[in-house]
Order: structure tokens, then C-alpha cells, then sequence
């Protein structure tokens, strides 16, 4: 096999973090608001004549014009909230430039465990990427009560925009398409919704330190807050390797017989539905279904797309080899974002989960939006977190 000579990419977002789990059952939210509309944020639905309005429980707050946007480089976990000392304490570490406070839990919505985030839409929309970042129709909703999902759970998930999905506090609307990026984060509400979730109070922090490396700063973080804080790198930073290419000797990849048992269990799940967040072994997500699939030939793979994304070289699709992993970019919320993977089965096939109501096939291969082919190592996948 010849010598692949490739530059890897950056992880987008590193560390999945496991937020705590939230579960408090109150009344359910109610807020107005006129909105403009977006492709990405579609206008409130007016009150039909006849029907009882319900009255507002909160004064909802204008949000703010975008100002200036920050490059989110690390996301802090606490198990308890931050006090102004430890703040403080990260604030004046070097290179730090700007902190945003955030509400952090795993959230029951539709059935499905979220992994969510509470927010000042005002301030936390300049942590996001520029086309979340612009939409104001986008924040007003969250503002109003909305709860914003990301593209891969409400397009793949099935939770449509207007749509209205259970939650611990009633009923939320999906108000928005919103991928912010940090890393399982799958959902976006302000801090009052947040609050009827029982989500606790400032317990996760963004943290943009553009100019500095992101591993050293996050070490610099854990010692200085308390024991059970979790740190997970986001865009990060870091020193450009000595050598800018690596070489991958033949020995680096998955052997014929890893291939044969990842593809024949891969195709032993057909016609299982896809699940968004399933990891098998009945129901998978695209990423699950990797995972699994090459779990049973040996091979430790990452969680999500983006993770996986990483876990070997890239090679032109004219080359792709049974067994490669083959990424798509379909996030208008979130243009750089690896959202959707399959597994190349050959002569131009692919398998695949694809999304709510679809189930595991075998599909000709698309080249809409493709972001790559990568061939798996299975050290490399091993290292990625």
C-alpha cells in the first residue's frame, strides 16, 4: 500500500462533556415577541381569532445587536456555580479576552436526552458562528421563550421548526436552527426558560482566549478551579507540529479482516430505524452506526461526527476504499461543521443512518457539501477525545 502523506485537521470541538441532568417539573413557558423572518428562525405564529391568548409569565427583554464576535476557545464545566473569586481567577489568566456565563444540563425533550444550555441571548450570540451569530429573528425567539435546537437534531432529530416538544416545564417551541459548536450541545433557551427547566445557575463558561494555546490555558484553568471541573477545548489553539505533514505506513490502518467484520456488521443493522443519538444495537444515529459497527471489529472509534472526522488521513473520493468513512457539511447554521458521516461500502455506495424516519441502507454515494473521504487508523481514533 503506498506511503498517504496528509495534514490533519484541527478537532472542532474536543471533550464531550457530561452535563448534569436536570428534572425539576413546573408550569409551562409562555412568551410574545414579533419576529422577522429567517431562513434559520422562522416568524411566531400569530393568535387566531377565537383562541384564549395566555398571558405572558415573563417581561421579555429586546435583545441587543450583534457587536463584536468572540472566538470561543474553551468551555468550563463546574459542579457548582461560578462565584465572582473564581471568575477572577480565570479572567486574569493570560491571554484569556472574554468570559461568558451559561447555564448548563442534560434536558429531557421530546423523549430525548438533550444536553442543553441556558443563556443571555444578548451576549452569548457573539460566541457563535457568524451566520447563528447575525440572525436577530433567531435570538429573538430563544428570548421569548423558544427553545433553539441544533441543525442535526432538528433536521435529522425531526424536531421541526413551529414544532411544539414536551419538556420538564410543558411544552417548548422550536424557534430556531441553531449549531453552536460546543461540542454535545445540542440546545439553546435563555436564562428564564432555563430557570423552569431547573437547570443550575452558572455553571458552564466560555472562555476566548484566541492568542494563547487552548491545552496549556485549560491546564492553567483545572488547577485553579475546583475538583470536578471538566474543560473542553473548542476551536482550539495550538502550536503548529514540528513536521507539517505525517507520514501513514500500511501498517497504520485497519487490516482486510477489520474492514470485512465493520462492514458486515454495519450491513447486519439494514433496515434498523435511525434514532438521533442512538448508539445501537437496535437503533443507531450516522455516527452511532460507526461507532458500533467498528467497535465489533476492534477498532475504538469517537462519538460524533465531527470527532471522527479526525481519526485517520484524508484521500480523494476517486480513491476511497471500502471501509473509509465518508463527511458531509449540511449546517447552514454552522458552514465548517462535519454533520453528517457514512461508511464507503464500494463500486459508489455508501452505508448509512440517515435521519428521522429513515432507517440503515445502502445508498449511492452524493457530493452535495462533502467535506472528505478519511481512512481510519485505529491509533489515531484511539487518541481522539
Amino acid at each position: 500500500m503506498p506511503f498517504i502523506v496528509v495534514t490533519l485537521v484541527a478537532v472542532l470541538t474536543a471533550d464531550v462533556l457530561l452535563l448534569a441532568r436536570s428534572g425539576q417539573d413546573v408550569g409551562p413557558v409562555r412568551a410574545q415577541a414579533t419576529l422577522k423572518q429567517t431562513p434559520l428562525a422562522q416568524r411566531r405564529p400569530q393568535q387566531q381569532q377565537g383562541q384564549q391568548q395566555p398571558p405572558p409569565v415573563t417581561t421579555v427583554q429586546p435583545v441587543e445587536p450583534l457587536k463584536k464576535l468572540h472566538k470561543p476557545n474553551l468551555f468550563v464545566l463546574t459542579p457548582k456555580p461560578f462565584t465572582n473569586e473564581l471568575l477572577r481567577k480565570v479572567a486574569k489568566l493570560r491571554g484569556v479576552r472574554a468570559l461568558e456565563l451559561a447555564d448548563a444540563a442534560s434536558v429531557m425533550l421530546d423523549g430525548k436526552r438533550v444536553q442543553t444550555l441556558a443563556v443571555n441571548p444578548s451576549t452569548f450570540r457573539s460566541y457563535t458562528p457568524k451566520v447563528t451569530a447575525s440572525s436577530d429573528a433567531l435570538w429573538q425567539n430563544v428570548a421569548a421563550g423558544d427553545v433553539a435546537v441544533s441543525f442535526v437534531l432538528g433536521n435529522d432529530g425531526g424536531l421541526a421548526l413551529h414544532r411544539r416538544v414536551a419538556s420538564p416545564a410543558g411544552t417548548l417551541r422550536i424557534g430556531a436552527y441553531a449549531t453552536t459548536g460546543f461540542g454535545a450541545v445540542d440546545a439553546v433557551v435563555s436564562k428564564s426558560v432555563g430557570r423552569t427547566l431547573g437547570l443550575p445557575h452558572d455553571n458552564a463558561l466560555i472562555v476566548s482566549a484566541p492568542d494563547t494555546n487552548s491545552e496549556t490555558l485549560r491546564k492553567a484553568i483545572l488547577r485553579r478551579l475546583p475538583k470536578g471541573t471538566q474543560v473542553a477545548m473548542v476551536n482550539p489553539v495550538l502550536p503548529q507540529p514540528q513536521t507539517p505533514t505525517r507520514t501513514w505506513t500500511s501498517g497504520s490502518f485497519m487490516t482486510g479482516e477489520q474492514i470485512t467484520v465493520a462492514l458486515k456488521a454495519a450491513a447486519s443493522k439494514l433496515g434498523r430505524p435511525y434514532v438521533w443519538g442512538a448508539e445501537g444495537p437496535d437503533t443507531f444515529d450516522c455516527s452511532g452506526l460507526v461507532q458500533w459497527a467498528f467497535a465489533q471489529a476492534g477498532v475504538r472509534m469517537p462519538r460524533v461526527t465531527h470527532q471522527q472526522w479526525v481519526t485517520g488521513p484524508q484521500v480523494p473520493l476517486s480513491q476511497a476504499q471500502p471501509g473509509d468513512l465518508i463527511f458531509w457539511r449540511l449546517d447552514p447554521t454552522n458552514p465548517d461543521y462535519i454533520s453528517h458521516v457514512a461508511i464507503y461500502w464500494g463500486n459508489g455506495k455508501m452505508i448509512q443512518a440517515p435521519r428521522t424516519g429513515d432507517v440503515v441502507k445502502i445508498s449511492p454515494v452524493h457530493t452535495r457539501n462533502l467535506a472528505g473521504v478519511v481512512r481510519v487508523s485505529p491509533v489515531a481514533a484511539a487518541k481522539v477525545r
